[in-house]
Protein backbone atom coordinates (compact mmCIF):
# COMPACT_ATOMS: atom_id res chain seq x y z
CA UNK A 1 0.00 0.00 0.00
CA UNK A 2 1.30 3.43 -0.75
CA UNK A 3 2.60 5.70 1.67
CA UNK A 4 0.08 8.16 1.69
CA UNK A 5 -2.72 5.72 2.03
CA UNK A 6 -2.05 4.40 5.32
CA UNK A 7 -3.72 1.46 6.88
CA UNK A 8 -6.39 1.88 9.40
CA UNK A 9 -7.54 5.31 7.85
CA UNK A 10 -11.06 6.13 7.18
CA UNK A 11 -10.51 6.54 3.28
CA UNK A 12 -8.20 8.92 1.43
CA UNK A 13 -8.16 12.54 3.73
CA UNK A 14 -10.25 15.20 1.33
CA UNK A 15 -10.92 18.91 2.23
CA UNK A 16 -13.58 20.84 0.93
CA UNK A 17 -13.85 24.50 1.18
CA UNK A 18 -17.12 26.55 0.94
CA UNK A 19 -16.59 30.50 -0.66
CA UNK A 20 -16.52 31.98 2.75
CA UNK A 21 -14.53 29.39 4.55
CA UNK A 22 -11.60 29.47 1.86
CA UNK A 23 -8.79 31.24 4.24
CA UNK A 24 -9.18 29.69 7.33
CA UNK A 25 -9.12 26.25 4.78
CA UNK A 26 -6.31 27.26 3.35
CA UNK A 27 -3.99 28.12 6.69
CA UNK A 28 -5.96 24.64 8.03
CA UNK A 29 -4.93 22.52 4.93
CA UNK A 30 -1.28 24.26 4.77
CA UNK A 31 -0.79 22.71 8.42
CA UNK A 32 -2.40 18.87 7.83
CA UNK A 33 -0.37 18.46 4.96
CA UNK A 34 2.84 19.31 7.21
CA UNK A 35 1.52 16.89 9.35
CA UNK A 36 0.12 14.19 6.65
CA UNK A 37 3.58 14.35 5.36
CA UNK A 38 5.37 13.51 8.48
CA UNK A 39 4.21 9.67 7.69
CA UNK A 40 3.69 10.06 4.00
CA UNK A 41 6.19 12.49 2.49
CA UNK A 42 4.84 11.88 -1.04
CA UNK A 43 1.22 13.41 0.32
CA UNK A 44 -0.07 15.35 -2.49
CA UNK A 45 -2.69 18.19 -1.82
CA UNK A 46 -6.08 17.25 -0.18
CA UNK A 47 -8.12 20.09 -1.14
CA UNK A 48 -10.29 19.55 -3.64
CA UNK A 49 -11.91 21.09 -6.23
CA UNK A 50 -15.38 22.44 -5.87
CA UNK A 51 -17.34 25.44 -7.27
CA UNK A 52 -19.90 27.53 -5.51
CA UNK A 53 -22.47 29.03 -8.26
CA UNK A 54 -25.04 31.95 -7.09
CA UNK A 55 -27.82 32.48 -8.68
CA UNK A 56 -29.72 35.64 -9.83
CA UNK A 57 -32.38 35.63 -7.03
CA UNK A 58 -30.12 35.13 -4.14
CA UNK A 59 -29.89 30.46 -4.74
CA UNK A 60 -26.62 28.61 -4.06
CA UNK A 61 -25.16 25.14 -5.35
CA UNK A 62 -21.81 23.59 -4.48
CA UNK A 63 -20.41 21.49 -7.68
CA UNK A 64 -17.55 18.92 -6.69
CA UNK A 65 -14.62 19.35 -9.86
CA UNK A 66 -13.49 15.87 -8.42
CA UNK A 67 -13.88 12.57 -7.66
CA UNK A 68 -14.39 11.97 -3.94
CA UNK A 69 -16.24 8.50 -3.89
CA UNK A 70 -14.47 6.24 -0.82
CA UNK A 71 -12.95 9.36 0.74
CA UNK A 72 -12.96 11.26 3.97
CA UNK A 73 -14.07 14.39 3.60
CA UNK A 74 -13.96 17.49 5.72
CA UNK A 75 -16.64 20.50 4.58
CA UNK A 76 -14.90 23.86 5.72
CA UNK A 77 -17.15 26.77 6.59
CA UNK A 78 -17.17 30.12 8.33
CA UNK A 79 -20.49 31.06 8.61
CA UNK A 80 -20.28 34.50 9.89
CA UNK A 81 -17.82 36.19 7.63
CA UNK A 82 -17.13 39.80 8.20
CA UNK A 83 -14.71 39.67 4.92
CA UNK A 84 -18.02 39.44 2.81
CA UNK A 85 -21.25 40.67 2.23
CA UNK A 86 -22.85 37.16 2.81
CA UNK A 87 -25.01 36.65 5.81
CA UNK A 88 -25.21 33.49 8.37
CA UNK A 89 -28.15 32.41 6.49
CA UNK A 90 -26.27 33.09 2.96
CA UNK A 91 -23.27 31.17 3.87
CA UNK A 92 -24.88 28.41 6.33
CA UNK A 93 -27.38 27.31 2.68
CA UNK A 94 -24.19 26.86 1.36
CA UNK A 95 -22.68 24.47 4.10
CA UNK A 96 -25.54 22.83 3.46
CA UNK A 97 -25.27 21.98 -0.36
CA UNK A 98 -21.84 21.60 -0.13
CA UNK A 99 -22.51 18.76 2.74
CA UNK A 100 -25.50 16.90 0.17
CA UNK A 101 -22.91 17.45 -2.80
CA UNK A 102 -20.48 15.61 -1.07
CA UNK A 103 -22.88 13.20 -0.13
CA UNK A 104 -24.09 12.66 -3.73
CA UNK A 105 -20.37 11.93 -4.23
CA UNK A 106 -20.54 8.74 -2.51
CA UNK A 107 -17.83 9.32 0.26
CA UNK A 108 -16.67 7.05 3.38
CA UNK A 109 -17.53 9.53 5.75
CA UNK A 110 -18.83 13.43 5.98
CA UNK A 111 -17.72 16.11 8.20
CA UNK A 112 -18.99 19.55 8.49
CA UNK A 113 -15.93 21.42 9.96
CA UNK A 114 -17.72 25.11 11.29
CA UNK A 115 -15.41 26.57 13.86
CA UNK A 116 -18.58 28.95 14.78
CA UNK A 117 -22.13 26.98 15.43
CA UNK A 118 -24.43 29.14 13.62
CA UNK A 119 -27.68 30.10 16.44
CA UNK A 120 -25.72 28.40 19.40
CA UNK A 121 -27.53 31.18 21.50
CA UNK A 122 -31.04 29.83 20.68
CA UNK A 123 -30.51 26.15 22.31
CA UNK A 124 -33.57 26.51 24.73
CA UNK A 125 -36.88 28.43 25.04
CA UNK A 126 -37.52 31.61 27.04
CA UNK A 127 -40.83 32.74 25.33
CA UNK A 128 -42.74 31.39 21.94
CA UNK A 129 -39.64 31.00 20.38
CA UNK A 130 -37.79 28.22 18.15
CA UNK A 131 -35.14 26.60 19.45
CA UNK A 132 -33.49 27.17 16.49
CA UNK A 133 -29.89 25.37 17.29
CA UNK A 134 -31.78 21.84 16.93
CA UNK A 135 -32.90 23.10 13.61
CA UNK A 136 -29.31 23.53 12.45
CA UNK A 137 -28.10 20.19 13.99
CA UNK A 138 -31.09 18.08 11.93
CA UNK A 139 -30.60 20.10 8.66
CA UNK A 140 -26.47 19.04 8.70
CA UNK A 141 -27.55 15.39 9.49
CA UNK A 142 -30.50 15.83 6.76
CA UNK A 143 -27.53 17.39 4.25
CA UNK A 144 -25.54 14.40 4.84
CA UNK A 145 -22.84 15.29 7.93
CA UNK A 146 -22.06 11.88 10.13
CA UNK A 147 -19.72 14.94 11.68
CA UNK A 148 -19.78 18.09 13.08
CA UNK A 149 -16.51 20.17 14.35
CA UNK A 150 -16.84 23.36 16.12
CA UNK A 151 -14.89 26.02 18.47
CA UNK A 152 -16.50 26.44 22.19
CA UNK A 153 -20.00 26.41 21.47
CA UNK A 154 -21.93 28.68 22.85
CA UNK A 155 -24.44 25.70 24.97
CA UNK A 156 -22.69 22.41 25.80
CA UNK A 157 -26.48 21.28 25.65
CA UNK A 158 -26.67 21.20 21.61
CA UNK A 159 -24.42 18.12 21.28
CA UNK A 160 -27.98 16.49 22.75
CA UNK A 161 -29.57 17.92 19.53
CA UNK A 162 -27.99 15.43 17.05
CA UNK A 163 -29.22 12.18 16.41
CA UNK A 164 -26.79 10.60 13.98
CA UNK A 165 -23.94 13.00 13.71
CA UNK A 166 -21.24 13.12 16.86
CA UNK A 167 -20.53 16.60 17.77
CA UNK A 168 -16.78 17.81 18.49
CA UNK A 169 -16.45 20.29 20.36
CA UNK A 170 -12.86 22.22 20.59
CA UNK A 171 -11.28 24.26 22.52
CA UNK A 172 -8.82 27.61 21.80
CA UNK A 173 -7.74 27.83 25.46
CA UNK A 174 -4.44 26.27 24.72
CA UNK A 175 -3.75 28.57 21.91
CA UNK A 176 -5.14 31.97 23.90
CA UNK A 177 -3.22 31.00 27.01
CA UNK A 178 0.11 30.20 25.20
CA UNK A 179 -0.02 33.43 23.50
CA UNK A 180 -1.07 35.32 26.57
CA UNK A 181 2.09 33.91 28.28
CA UNK A 182 4.52 35.30 25.88
CA UNK A 183 3.20 38.57 26.74
CA UNK A 184 3.04 38.54 30.56
CA UNK A 185 6.27 39.68 32.44
CA UNK A 186 8.38 37.00 34.44
CA UNK A 187 6.72 36.24 37.38
CA UNK A 188 3.49 38.57 37.44
CA UNK A 189 0.82 35.54 37.14
CA UNK A 190 0.69 36.03 40.87
CA UNK A 191 -0.76 39.37 40.34
CA UNK A 192 -3.47 38.04 37.32
CA UNK A 193 -7.13 37.66 38.48
CA UNK A 194 -8.71 35.51 35.65
CA UNK A 195 -12.79 36.83 35.65
CA UNK A 196 -16.00 35.27 34.22
CA UNK A 197 -17.65 37.46 31.71
CA UNK A 198 -20.89 35.92 33.27
CA UNK A 199 -22.10 33.08 35.55
CA UNK A 200 -22.37 30.77 32.02
CA UNK A 201 -18.49 31.59 31.50
CA UNK A 202 -17.64 30.48 34.92
CA UNK A 203 -17.00 26.71 33.62
CA UNK A 204 -14.19 28.25 31.02
CA UNK A 205 -12.51 30.73 33.59
CA UNK A 206 -12.14 28.43 36.07
CA UNK A 207 -10.12 26.10 33.66
CA UNK A 208 -8.14 29.42 32.64
CA UNK A 209 -7.47 30.32 36.47
CA UNK A 210 -6.38 26.46 36.90
CA UNK A 211 -3.89 26.75 34.18
CA UNK A 212 -2.44 30.24 35.64
CA UNK A 213 -2.66 28.81 39.33
CA UNK A 214 -4.16 32.58 39.98
CA UNK A 215 -7.60 33.98 41.45
CA UNK A 216 -11.09 33.89 40.06
CA UNK A 217 -13.87 36.31 40.13
CA UNK A 218 -17.06 36.56 38.33
CA UNK A 219 -18.99 39.21 36.76
CA UNK A 220 -22.93 38.53 38.04
CA UNK A 221 -25.18 39.97 35.04
CA UNK A 222 -29.25 40.17 35.55
CA UNK A 223 -30.13 40.21 31.65
CA UNK A 224 -33.39 41.70 30.56
CA UNK A 225 -34.69 38.49 28.05
CA UNK A 226 -37.33 40.65 26.59
CA UNK A 227 -34.58 42.84 24.74
CA UNK A 228 -32.02 41.51 22.53
CA UNK A 229 -28.47 41.54 24.21
CA UNK A 230 -29.27 43.64 27.54
CA UNK A 231 -28.20 43.70 30.43
CA UNK A 232 -29.70 45.33 33.95
CA UNK A 233 -27.51 45.17 36.15
CA UNK A 234 -23.74 43.97 36.56
CA UNK A 235 -21.86 43.17 39.86
CA UNK A 236 -18.68 41.53 41.15
CA UNK A 237 -18.19 38.74 43.06
CA UNK A 238 -14.48 38.47 43.65
CA UNK A 239 -11.07 40.78 44.06
CA UNK A 240 -9.04 42.47 41.47
CA UNK A 241 -7.96 45.43 43.28
CA UNK A 242 -4.51 46.18 41.88
CA UNK A 243 -4.97 43.21 39.69
CA UNK A 244 -4.16 42.21 36.21
CA UNK A 245 -7.21 40.91 35.09
CA UNK A 246 -7.79 38.20 31.85
CA UNK A 247 -11.22 38.51 30.83
CA UNK A 248 -11.87 35.14 28.75
CA UNK A 249 -15.06 34.73 26.96
CA UNK A 250 -16.54 32.40 24.21
CA UNK A 251 -17.31 35.03 22.15
CA UNK A 252 -17.91 38.30 21.87
CA UNK A 253 -21.27 40.10 19.55
CA UNK A 254 -22.23 43.99 19.99
CA UNK A 255 -19.78 44.08 22.93
CA UNK A 256 -21.81 46.35 25.26
CA UNK A 257 -21.60 44.08 27.93
CA UNK A 258 -17.97 43.44 27.59
CA UNK A 259 -16.99 46.74 27.97
CA UNK A 260 -19.32 47.20 31.07
CA UNK A 261 -17.69 44.51 32.53
CA UNK A 262 -14.14 46.27 31.92
CA UNK A 263 -15.59 49.51 33.28
CA UNK A 264 -17.02 47.56 36.62
CA UNK A 265 -13.64 46.20 36.89
CA UNK A 266 -11.47 49.20 36.28
CA UNK A 267 -14.01 50.64 38.92
CA UNK A 268 -13.15 48.19 41.31
CA UNK A 269 -9.53 48.47 40.98
CA UNK A 270 -8.17 46.38 38.18
CA UNK A 271 -4.98 47.56 37.20
CA UNK A 272 -4.84 46.04 33.89
CA UNK A 273 -7.79 44.26 31.86
CA UNK A 274 -7.19 41.74 28.61
CA UNK A 275 -9.89 40.70 27.09
CA UNK A 276 -9.62 36.80 24.90
CA UNK A 277 -12.15 35.47 23.28
CA UNK A 278 -11.93 32.27 20.45
CA UNK A 279 -15.11 33.93 18.48
CA UNK A 280 -14.67 37.54 17.69
CA UNK A 281 -17.98 38.42 15.64
CA UNK A 282 -17.70 41.89 16.57
CA UNK A 283 -20.67 42.34 15.07
CA UNK A 284 -22.73 45.68 14.34
CA UNK A 285 -21.25 48.57 16.30
CA UNK A 286 -18.06 46.49 18.17
CA UNK A 287 -16.26 47.61 16.27
CA UNK A 288 -16.71 51.38 16.98
CA UNK A 289 -17.57 51.10 20.63
CA UNK A 290 -14.36 48.98 21.01
CA UNK A 291 -12.01 51.72 19.46
CA UNK A 292 -13.61 54.21 21.70
CA UNK A 293 -13.04 51.90 25.17
CA UNK A 294 -9.85 51.42 24.13
CA UNK A 295 -8.88 54.88 23.59
CA UNK A 296 -10.60 55.26 27.17
CA UNK A 297 -8.27 52.82 28.67
CA UNK A 298 -10.59 50.58 29.59
CA UNK A 299 -8.93 47.18 28.82
CA UNK A 300 -5.25 46.66 27.19
CA UNK A 301 -6.17 43.81 24.20
CA UNK A 302 -8.50 42.13 22.59
CA UNK A 303 -7.48 38.12 21.75
CA UNK A 304 -9.11 36.70 19.30
CA UNK A 305 -8.59 33.58 17.05
CA UNK A 306 -8.89 32.96 13.11
CA UNK A 307 -12.04 30.82 13.39
CA UNK A 308 -13.47 34.68 12.55
CA UNK A 309 -11.48 35.41 9.63
CA UNK A 310 -10.57 39.09 10.23
CA UNK A 311 -7.08 39.65 8.01
CA UNK A 312 -4.34 41.44 8.80
CA UNK A 313 -5.70 45.04 7.93
CA UNK A 314 -7.76 44.49 10.32
CA UNK A 315 -5.62 44.32 13.37
CA UNK A 316 -3.06 46.98 11.80
CA UNK A 317 -6.35 49.40 11.80
CA UNK A 318 -6.30 48.69 15.40
CA UNK A 319 -4.04 48.35 18.14
CA UNK A 320 -5.96 46.66 20.67
CA UNK A 321 -6.45 43.48 18.31
CA UNK A 322 -4.41 40.38 17.95
CA UNK A 323 -5.02 37.21 16.91
CA UNK A 324 -3.67 34.32 17.04
CA UNK A 325 -4.19 30.98 15.01
CA UNK A 326 -6.71 27.89 15.26
CA UNK A 327 -5.44 26.19 12.62
CA UNK A 328 -3.31 24.03 13.49
CA UNK A 329 -5.64 22.65 16.29
CA UNK A 330 -8.17 22.13 13.52
CA UNK A 331 -5.85 19.97 11.67
CA UNK A 332 -4.24 17.82 14.06
CA UNK A 333 -8.21 17.14 15.04
CA UNK A 334 -8.79 16.01 11.40
CA UNK A 335 -5.82 14.10 11.12
CA UNK A 336 -6.61 12.30 14.37
CA UNK A 337 -9.64 11.19 13.11
CA UNK A 338 -8.59 10.43 9.67
CA UNK A 339 -6.22 7.71 11.14
CA UNK A 340 -9.22 6.96 14.09
CA UNK A 341 -6.75 8.13 16.56
CA UNK A 342 -7.65 9.94 19.87
CA UNK A 343 -8.95 13.51 19.79
CA UNK A 344 -9.16 14.32 23.33
CA UNK A 345 -5.29 13.95 24.00
CA UNK A 346 -4.87 16.93 21.41
CA UNK A 347 -7.36 19.11 23.78
CA UNK A 348 -5.56 18.15 27.38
Amino acid sequence: MPPSQPINNRGRLSVVACESGRKFADRMHHCLLDIVRAEAPDAGPLLRSTEEVAFANGEVKTVVRENIRGDDVYVIQCVDDPLSQRTVNDNFMALLTAVNAVYQSDPDSITAVIPQFPYSRQERKKAREAITARLVAAALEEAGANRVITLDIHAEAIEGFFRRAILEDLHASKEIISYFRTILPPGSEEDLVVVAPDTGGAHMARHYSMVFGCGFAVVDKARDYSRASVVESMRLVGDVNGKRVLLPDDLIATGGTLINACRLLRDQGAREIYVACSLPFFNGPAVEKLDKAYAEGLFQMVLGTDAVWRGAKFAAEHAWYREVSVANLFARVIFNINRRRSVSELLK
